[in-house]
């Protein structure tokens, strides 16, 4: 697990090598420590003169038995930019780690109530976090809207808590139908996480050793979208190079999402009171024809001398798993998405994030649009693998924008091209120069919001019903 907290849950660990802040820069600041009631800790920091905006902070996914300080901010450079503006920052441990949504919503707003106590009460109140922290970000304005004025959710698991896993499982059962069958491989209801860990392992590094199996895990790795891009600092793979996007993938299943979906599920099993995932109903060839990675997959099958279409009718014809309601009721409430959103909100997301797909933006715009309230929201990519991977520059150049919207009713220029200028303006060193792009990110593979009709697709969990009919 070590590797997966070392990688998936901290901004790239070369930008905070390369940026240094004299300390005349940074403001005198108040910092303000303590225990909330449920056990979490909280962190505020407040700069003087403060500017009267306030930046809460929900930080990303805490493997369980892994430290959990609080944090107010995603990168100490980041950080003492926004102290030396005037900007106040807070932010919680939350009581617990794992997919702690359930104790992160609370206790975020227990910290703004802490902060109004100690502090008094902001002239505006911006909500924005990473990864989880997107996720939770989202949450707390949907759930709490009269408590903020605008949201920067960053790398964020926008497509909400049952379309997330779902999706997983989707990869995980294909991967267990064509190169694991006949094992004792736990998808779901995981009983010995470690051990289900390694063995997963063990079977995709067998499966390396093929064009066979590299074709197979490929089409697994198909059906979560997963991006042949892994190492921030060197370029994107050509589009065509299908062997080297394929050790790409095979890079983010072995370090980051192996350990989530086969040993990380079991913590979010255990929340929830069982299994919240199901794939009843899914067509996979439709799924397949979806994907993103669909070229390089039929042109491995067909370097592997395979039939594409046999391995898909076996996905079909193979058992399918069924939720456990209650499970499924408890990941709806942590957390799906309606799109009632009333103020602005900004999405920054990078375009070869393995853990996080950019297409969970299209989830998260597609809820807000068909709720009517596009005109909130706006989008922003930056060309870079990895999770979270941005770059501080990156980072408060979005904040900015989010802000200029906030202070002149309508939103400014979000041309890359215009983002980039700015950014390099910033004088922040950075590890690689700005780098938005435009994009429209594909669909989402497996959407599930509280616009769909869920009650009906709940309802069929054991039957197929609706459930794979997106």
């Amino acid at each position: 697990m070590s590797r997966l907290a070392k990688y998936a849950f901290s901004t790239y660990a070369v930008i905070l090598l390369l940026l240094s802040f004299p300390a005349s820069a940074v403001a005198a600041v108040a910092t303000y420590t303590g225990t909330l009631l449920d056990g979490a800790t909280f962190l505020i920091e407040v700069p003087s003169p403060w500017n009267g905006t306030l930046l809460l902070y929900s930080h990303g996914y805490v493997v369980p038995g892994s430290a959990n300080p609080a944090e107010d901010v995603g990168d100490p450079a980041t950080g003492a930019f926004l102290l030396s503006n005037g900007f106040a920052l807070a932010g919680s441990s939350y009581a617990h780690t794992g997919w702690a949504i359930e104790e992160a919503l609370p206790d975020q707003i227990a910290v703004l109530d802490t902060f109004a106590a100690l502090v008094g009460t902001p002239s505006r109140t911006i909500a924005w976090g990473h990864s989880l922290g997107g996720i939770i970000t989202a949450g707390l304005i949907q759930r709490f809207p009269d408590r903020f004025d605008a949201a920067l959710p960053m790398c964020g698991v926008l497509s909400g808590g049952v379309g997330t896993w779902n999706q997983a499982l989707d990869s995980e059962f294909a991967f267990k139908t064509l190169l694991a069958s006949g094992t004792s491989l736990q998808l779901v209801n995981i009983t010995d996480p470690n051990t289900n860990l390694s063995l997963a392992e063990s079977l995709l590094a067998a499966a390396q050793a093929t064009p066979q199996g590299k074709a197979r895990f490929a089409l697994s790795a198909a059906l979560g979208d997963t991006p042949g891009w892994f190492d921030p600092a060197s370029p994107e793979p050509a589009a065509k190079d299908f062997a080297t996007r394929e050790v790409n993938q095979l890079l983010w299943a072995s370090n980051v999402d192996f350990p989530f979906v086969f040993a990380l599920r079991a913590e979010l099993e255990f929340r929830a009171g069982g299994n919240p995932s199901w794939n009843t109903g899914v067509d996979y060839k439709k799924q397949f024809n979806r994907s993103v990675d669909r070229e390089e997959v039929r042109a491995l099958y067909k370097q592997a001398g395979m039939s594409l279409e046999a391995d898909l009718d076996a996905l079909n014809d193979a058992a399918r798993i069924t939720a456990n309601s209650d499970a499924v009721e408890y990941l709806e409430q942590n957390i799906i998405f309606n799109g009632h959103i009333k103020f602005p909100v900004l999405t920054l997301h990078t375009t070869g994030d393995g853990l996080v797909s950019n297409q969970n933006e299209s989830a998260y715009k597609d809820v807000v649009d068909e709720a009517g309230n596009q005109k909130w929201l706006r989008r922003t990519f930056v060309h870079r693998a990895g999770h979270c991977t941005f770059t501080p520059a990156e980072t408060i150049t979005a904040l900015q924008n989010l802000i200029e919207r906030l202070d002149n009713g309508r939103w400014p220029d979000l041309d890359p091209s215009t983002l980039n200028a700015e950014a390099a303006t910033l004088g922040l060193l950075n590890f690689a120069p700005p780098s938005f792009l435009r994009l429209e990110s594909a669909p989402f593979l497996r959407p599930f919001d509280a616009l769909d009709e869920h009650d009906c697709e709940r309802e069929h969990h054991d039957s197929g019903g609706c459930n794979g009919e997106f």
